[in-house]
């Protein structure tokens, strides 16, 4: 049992159960246990492995496609460039050295890190030295221009709520104690209108904080321009319990250890959908592999692989298809662009 877990179990006793999204912020965010403010979640050594760190492949498409929007909207002389949850800084590297030779990219470009862990802003500062970067705490602090925006990964660690459908109407699910451990419990009725006929055992997943983050970033978009585009594995609209926490690349309970698993759930790219077009147009859809491979990832990958022999080309070959594979990446996670009403979608999208 970690002191986080003992933390969390004195405050039930004290206050009663917590939320799901309580118990998330807790687990991920805590100043001195959290997962995220003690830990170096990603690489080999880490957790999981993100797209990114997979392969360069990834970002350079991901960069290209950002600054082809940028020359279609006439390649505005200030924007900002940003990235939420930007890890080891990996992705954005990657987005900065394919997009160097665009004429006036990286010129009128305020590169912006979206990042809370003091951890990883620390690693990001040395992965992407040499370049003028400044962090932000949150999306609020971005400025009123336009703006070029990725987030890959970001928002499936958002906390969630869960509402359970029972004979009695929908229930919040909580987190409580039992025996001296942590629980799930069923909260007294919910007012939550959707899905009013539901069956019973449905679990309904809901994520505010999602919701209005991107209807931050819709609004700038709206208001000045530019394309945000997110990248993470859940669907329109999920289905079921997608709850999960992952430690040493493995699923593990999330109500065990605090502190020490990554905590995420699918995301609902239909809420999203709804939050952005308030202020702004947004594409449909799309599957990660279909994404890059319109963007061209194939050939990309084709022009690397010459250059390349032995493990280190099969391992080429292996980091191409977790990507694009419909049976690994290529299906599990989706994207969407938001743009300006009126505005081309980015290149690859619907």
């Amino acid at each position: 049992m970690t002191e986080l877990t003992d933390i969390i179990l004195a405050q039930i006793a004290r206050s009663g159960p917590i939320t799901i999204a309580e118990y998330m912020t807790q687990c991920l965010l805590h100043p001195e246990h959290g997962y995220y403010t003690t830990h170096q979640p990603l690489g080999s050594t880490g957790d999981f492995v993100t797209a990114p760190e997979i392969s360069q492949m990834f970002g350079e498409m991901l960069g290209l496609c950002l600054a082809q929007a940028w020359m279609d909207q006439g390649a505005p002389e200030q924007f900002t460039l940003a990235e939420l949850g930007p890890g080891r800084g990996t992705l954005m590297a990657d987005i900065l050295r394919a997009t160097k030779a665009v004429a006036g990219f990286h010129a009128a470009a305020k590169i912006i890190l979206v990042e809370v862990s003091p951890e990883l802003r620390t690693v990001q500062e040395k992965t992407l030295d040499g370049y003028n970067v400044q962090w932000a705490g949150s999306v609020t602090e971005l400025p009123e221009q336009a703006l070029y925006l990725v987030a890959n990964e970001f928002f499936d660690c958002l906390p969630i709520s869960q509402h359970i459908r029972t004979e009695h109407g929908w229930q919040q699910q909580m987190v409580g104690a039992n025996g001296g451990a942590l629980g799930f419990i069923l909260a007294g009725l919910t007012p939550t209108t959707v899905f009013k006929d539901a069956d019973l055992g449905t679990v309904l997943e809901l994520c505010p904080s999602a919701v209005a983050l991107t209807a931050d970033v819709a609004r700038i978009i709206g208001a000045h321009g530019g394309a945000a585009l997110i990248l993470d594995y859940g669907d329109y609209q999920p289905k079921g319990d997608t709850f999960q926490a992952v430690h040493n690349h493995e699923k593990v309970d999330p109500l065990k250890d605090c502190g020490i698993a990554d905590l995420t759930a699918h995301v609902n790219f239909q809420s999203l959908t709804q939050a952005a077009e308030a202020f702004a147009q947004v594409s449909g859809l799309t599957a990660q592999g279909i994404l890059l491979e319109r963007l061209g990832i194939t050939a990309r990958a084709q022009s690397l692989a010459a250059k390349l022999q032995g493990a280190a080309l099969e391992n080429h070959i292996t980091a191409h298809r977790r990507l694009t594979h419909p049976a690994e990446m290529g299906q599990l996670f989706k994207a969407i662009a938001i743009t300006p009403n009126g505005a081309a979608h980015p290149a690859g999208f619907d």
